[in-house]
């Protein structure tokens, strides 16, 4: 991991992940990309007249300043960071700025009380989330005794979340973390028997790794939702991370959809990660 995204907007959430960029940047020598997006009209900026152009570079120069400050923490001391300032508040602008910097992950805060389709669905998170070819980590609260020694990927082993989960375990690869994976088994017409699951996710398995030495590996759990599922598991085994696959056009809500969506990020302070399939 050689450099981290954290978008800036002065709240105390984009400091709790400034500062758990920080020390994620600490343990693999990274270099931190602090982005601050303007929300100034298309106008303001391209305005003739003097008197505005005045006033525009005095709100530029006061936003610049205060981003500035913002950085100044005792917890950056030591790490390599670079502000970003953009001009217009275009999400997908986040990706642009992750590929230019050849970027690993971007690092948001959220608010850990929304339910997630308040966290994700129409909220900037979300925004940012659909457009990034890259892993969002989101975190809900102040980062301590940071470790991600247990992640849970959720996922419901198609074929389309092979590209996610490969991009996990290489992720995780030159880490500590242990990734646990885990179908959610739920009633009605989405209930699967032992044997389906079970053949769900070995041709799932032969797909992605080329093999079956996982398939012992594998973790199932049955309840009314996902999210409840994966909670539950997640409170079981002791997890310290959430991962889950998440689609570019149709965002979080590709894997949390219809009425599943509410309790994950309600209920758990665990920060999650996504993935793009």
């Amino acid at each position: 991991m050689n450099k981290i995204i954290v978008p800036i907007d002065f709240s105390k959430h984009s400091e709790y992940a400034l500062e758990t960029a920080a020390i994620l940047a600490k343990k693999n020598n990274s270099e931190i990309i602090a982005l601050h997006m303007l929300e100034m009209a298309h106008n303001v900026l391209t305005d003739s007249d003097d008197d505005q152009q005045m006033q525009t570079v005095f709100f530029l120069k006061l936003a610049e300043t205060k981003f500035q400050e913002f950085l100044e923490r005792d917890y950056l001391k030591g790490i390599n960071v670079t502000p970003v300032v953009k001009h217009f508040k275009v999400f997908r602008e986040v990706n642009d700025v992750a590929e230019q910097h050849h970027a690993d992950l971007v690092v948001m805060g959220s608010h850990g009380s929304s339910g997630l389709t308040e966290i994700f669905v129409g909220s900037n998170t979300e925004k940012v989330v659909r457009h990034s070819n890259i892993p969002v980590l989101i975190v809900k609260k102040e980062p301590v005794n940071l470790q991600f020694d247990t992640v849970v990927f959720a996922c419901d082993f198609s074929e389309e979340m092979v590209e996610p989960y490969l991009k996990a375990c290489q992720f995780f690869d030159n880490s500590s973390s242990t990734l646990k994976l885990l179908y959610v088994n739920l009633p009605g017409e989405r209930f699967k028997s032992s044997t389906e699951m079970e053949a769900t996710v070995a041709k799932f398995l032969e797909k992605a790794d080329g093999n079956l030495d996982k398939i012992n590996d594998i973790h199932y759990i049955s309840d009314y939702t996902v999210e409840e599922g994966v909670l539950t598991f997640a409170n079981i085994v002791g997890g310290d991370l959430i991962a889950i696959p998440t689609h570019g056009r149709r965002g979080i809500s590709h894997f949390f959809s219809g009425s599943i969506g509410e309790d994950i990020a309600n209920h758990s302070t665990l920060p999650v990660i996504t993935f793009k399939i």
